[in-house]
């Protein structure tokens, strides 16, 4: 492989930042199925909204929707998202079609690398033998396969593509090394090169694993702690002043990595016949968390002489997190549900989730101007635009009495003595 030409399947907030960085070292294919994001990309602008000031220029790129301009290139990166289905099991159908459409236009020689979250073992298991029978070629002895997984933070704008360290793994020892040299043109992290796919495909999922079971120790924490009328972002504050003490906060937990990876696990963990009790007990607490907080809400109505079906909610923030515009699996939605199930009226609104795509995913509409009264608002995700807003914005918004919920604890309960106020 002297020249390299390298594709990108899949252009959302992996594959456009991969593509953009390789543009300026190799010539390079974006392709999605997507023709109004590849239009947008096409005019410069970014439809993930990660990409603040996205140029092209200078770049050997070329975005498209057409498989076949596939075929120009000897090294494939895959990057398409993978969900779960309704049962929670593992949605690979755009892995499995990515892999179809390479497998297309594979060619002796060539080297395809996935980076989408998987459970360990479906790289060789599911996407191999697709590219197999496609290709009508033979893994390592025409084709080359490797694992490498994405790592990006949606939001975080300190840590870019570059500057996070990259795992990377291939079929054999030779593909492993050729993939790496790739990487390291664009990754100033440098490349962590695992022993074989199946460990890098385990070090991605467990990273988020690991992470869903943190978040649910603080959320269940949070729940006996508001029993006792004690304040948990207090106690961690209290229990970090030791120096081993890793400081989590409780909150939703949704989005499309730490809301869904640990299903890809229970999964193979199931099919091997072993019944995960931790990992599976993590996701039922952060799944409990939406019903917790609207029956919360609830009862403090009620003490208020309040009945459900003649009050009216405000959430504020319908994104998976604070700053992108991402809602997918956003469990802000399961907490709208769960309100509306009160009889409960509801309005939402937020600063970075498009409103068509709101609508049209959720049956929910945005409300742009706020200028109904509320009994009460709740700040479901952390925005910037909602963390300096005051007690007198809030007066404004709400009926006398009415009641600010904080998921996210932004606020100082000291700021907010004039309010009836609450945080997870």
């Amino acid at each position: 492989m002297d020249t390299i030409i390298i594709s990108v399947t899949g252009l959302g907030y992996v594959g456009l930042p991969l593509a953009l960085e390789f543009a300026k070292h190799f010539m390079v294919i974006g392709f999605d199925i997507n023709q109004s994001k590849v239009d947008m990309i096409n005019s410069g602008s970014d439809p993930s909204n990660e990409i603040e000031d996205m140029s092209l220029n200078g770049l050997d790129i070329t975005f498209t929707t057409d498989p076949s301009i596939l075929s120009l290139a000897n090294f494939h990166i895959i990057g398409v998202p993978t969900d779960i289905n309704k049962d929670n099991s593992p949605n690979l159908n755009p892995l499995k079609a990515a892999s179809t459409t390479i497998g297309n236009i594979l060619k002796k020689g060539d080297i395809v690398v996935y980076e989408s979250t998987v459970f360990p073992g479906c790289t060789e298991e599911t996407c191999i033998p697709i590219l197999e029978h496609c290709s009508s070629l033979k893994l390592n002895d025409d084709f080359k396969v490797g694992y490498s997984p994405e790592r990006i933070v949606p939001g975080d704008k300190s840590r870019p593509l570059t500057q996070i360290l990259k795992i990377v793994s291939g079929s054999d020892s030779n593909s492993a090394e050729k993939i790496r040299k790739v990487y390291e043109t664009i990754i100033e992290a440098g490349t962590y090169l695992a022993p074989s796919i199946k460990v890098a495909e385990s070090a991605k999922v467990i990273e988020n694993t690991q992470r869903d079971l943190n978040i649910s120790l603080i959320n269940e924490l949070s729940i006996i702690f508001d029993k006792m009328d004690i304040d948990t972002s207090e106690v961690v504050k209290a229990a970090a002043t030791k120096w081993n003490f890793h400081p989590y906060y409780p909150g939703l937990v949704g989005g499309h990595c730490i809301g869904v990876d640990p299903y890809y696990l229970i999964y193979k963990a199931k099919e091997l016949g072993i019944e995960p009790q931790v990992i599976a007990a993590g996701r039922r607490i952060n799944n409990f968390i939406p019903s917790f907080i609207a029956e919360k809400l609830v009862k403090k109505l009620i003490e208020k002489d309040r009945s459900p079906s003649n009050c009216k909610v405000l959430l504020k923030g319908v994104t998976f997190k604070e700053n992108v515009s991402d809602i997918r699996n956003s469990k802000v939605f399961d907490l709208i549900n769960e309100l509306k199930s009160f009889s409960l009226k509801v309005d939402v609104t937020d600063p970075y989730a498009n409103p068509n795509e709101v609508s049209r995913t959720y049956d929910t509409d945005l409300k742009v101007d706020i200028t109904d009264f509320y009994d009460a608002v709740i700040i479901c995700v952390a925005h910037k635009e909602y963390l300096n807003l005051s007690p007198e914005y809030y007066k404004k918004i709400l009926n006398i009495d009415g009641i600010l919920f904080d998921i996210k604890g932004i606020y100082n309960e000291k700021d907010l003595k004039s309010l009836t106020y609450w945080k997870l």
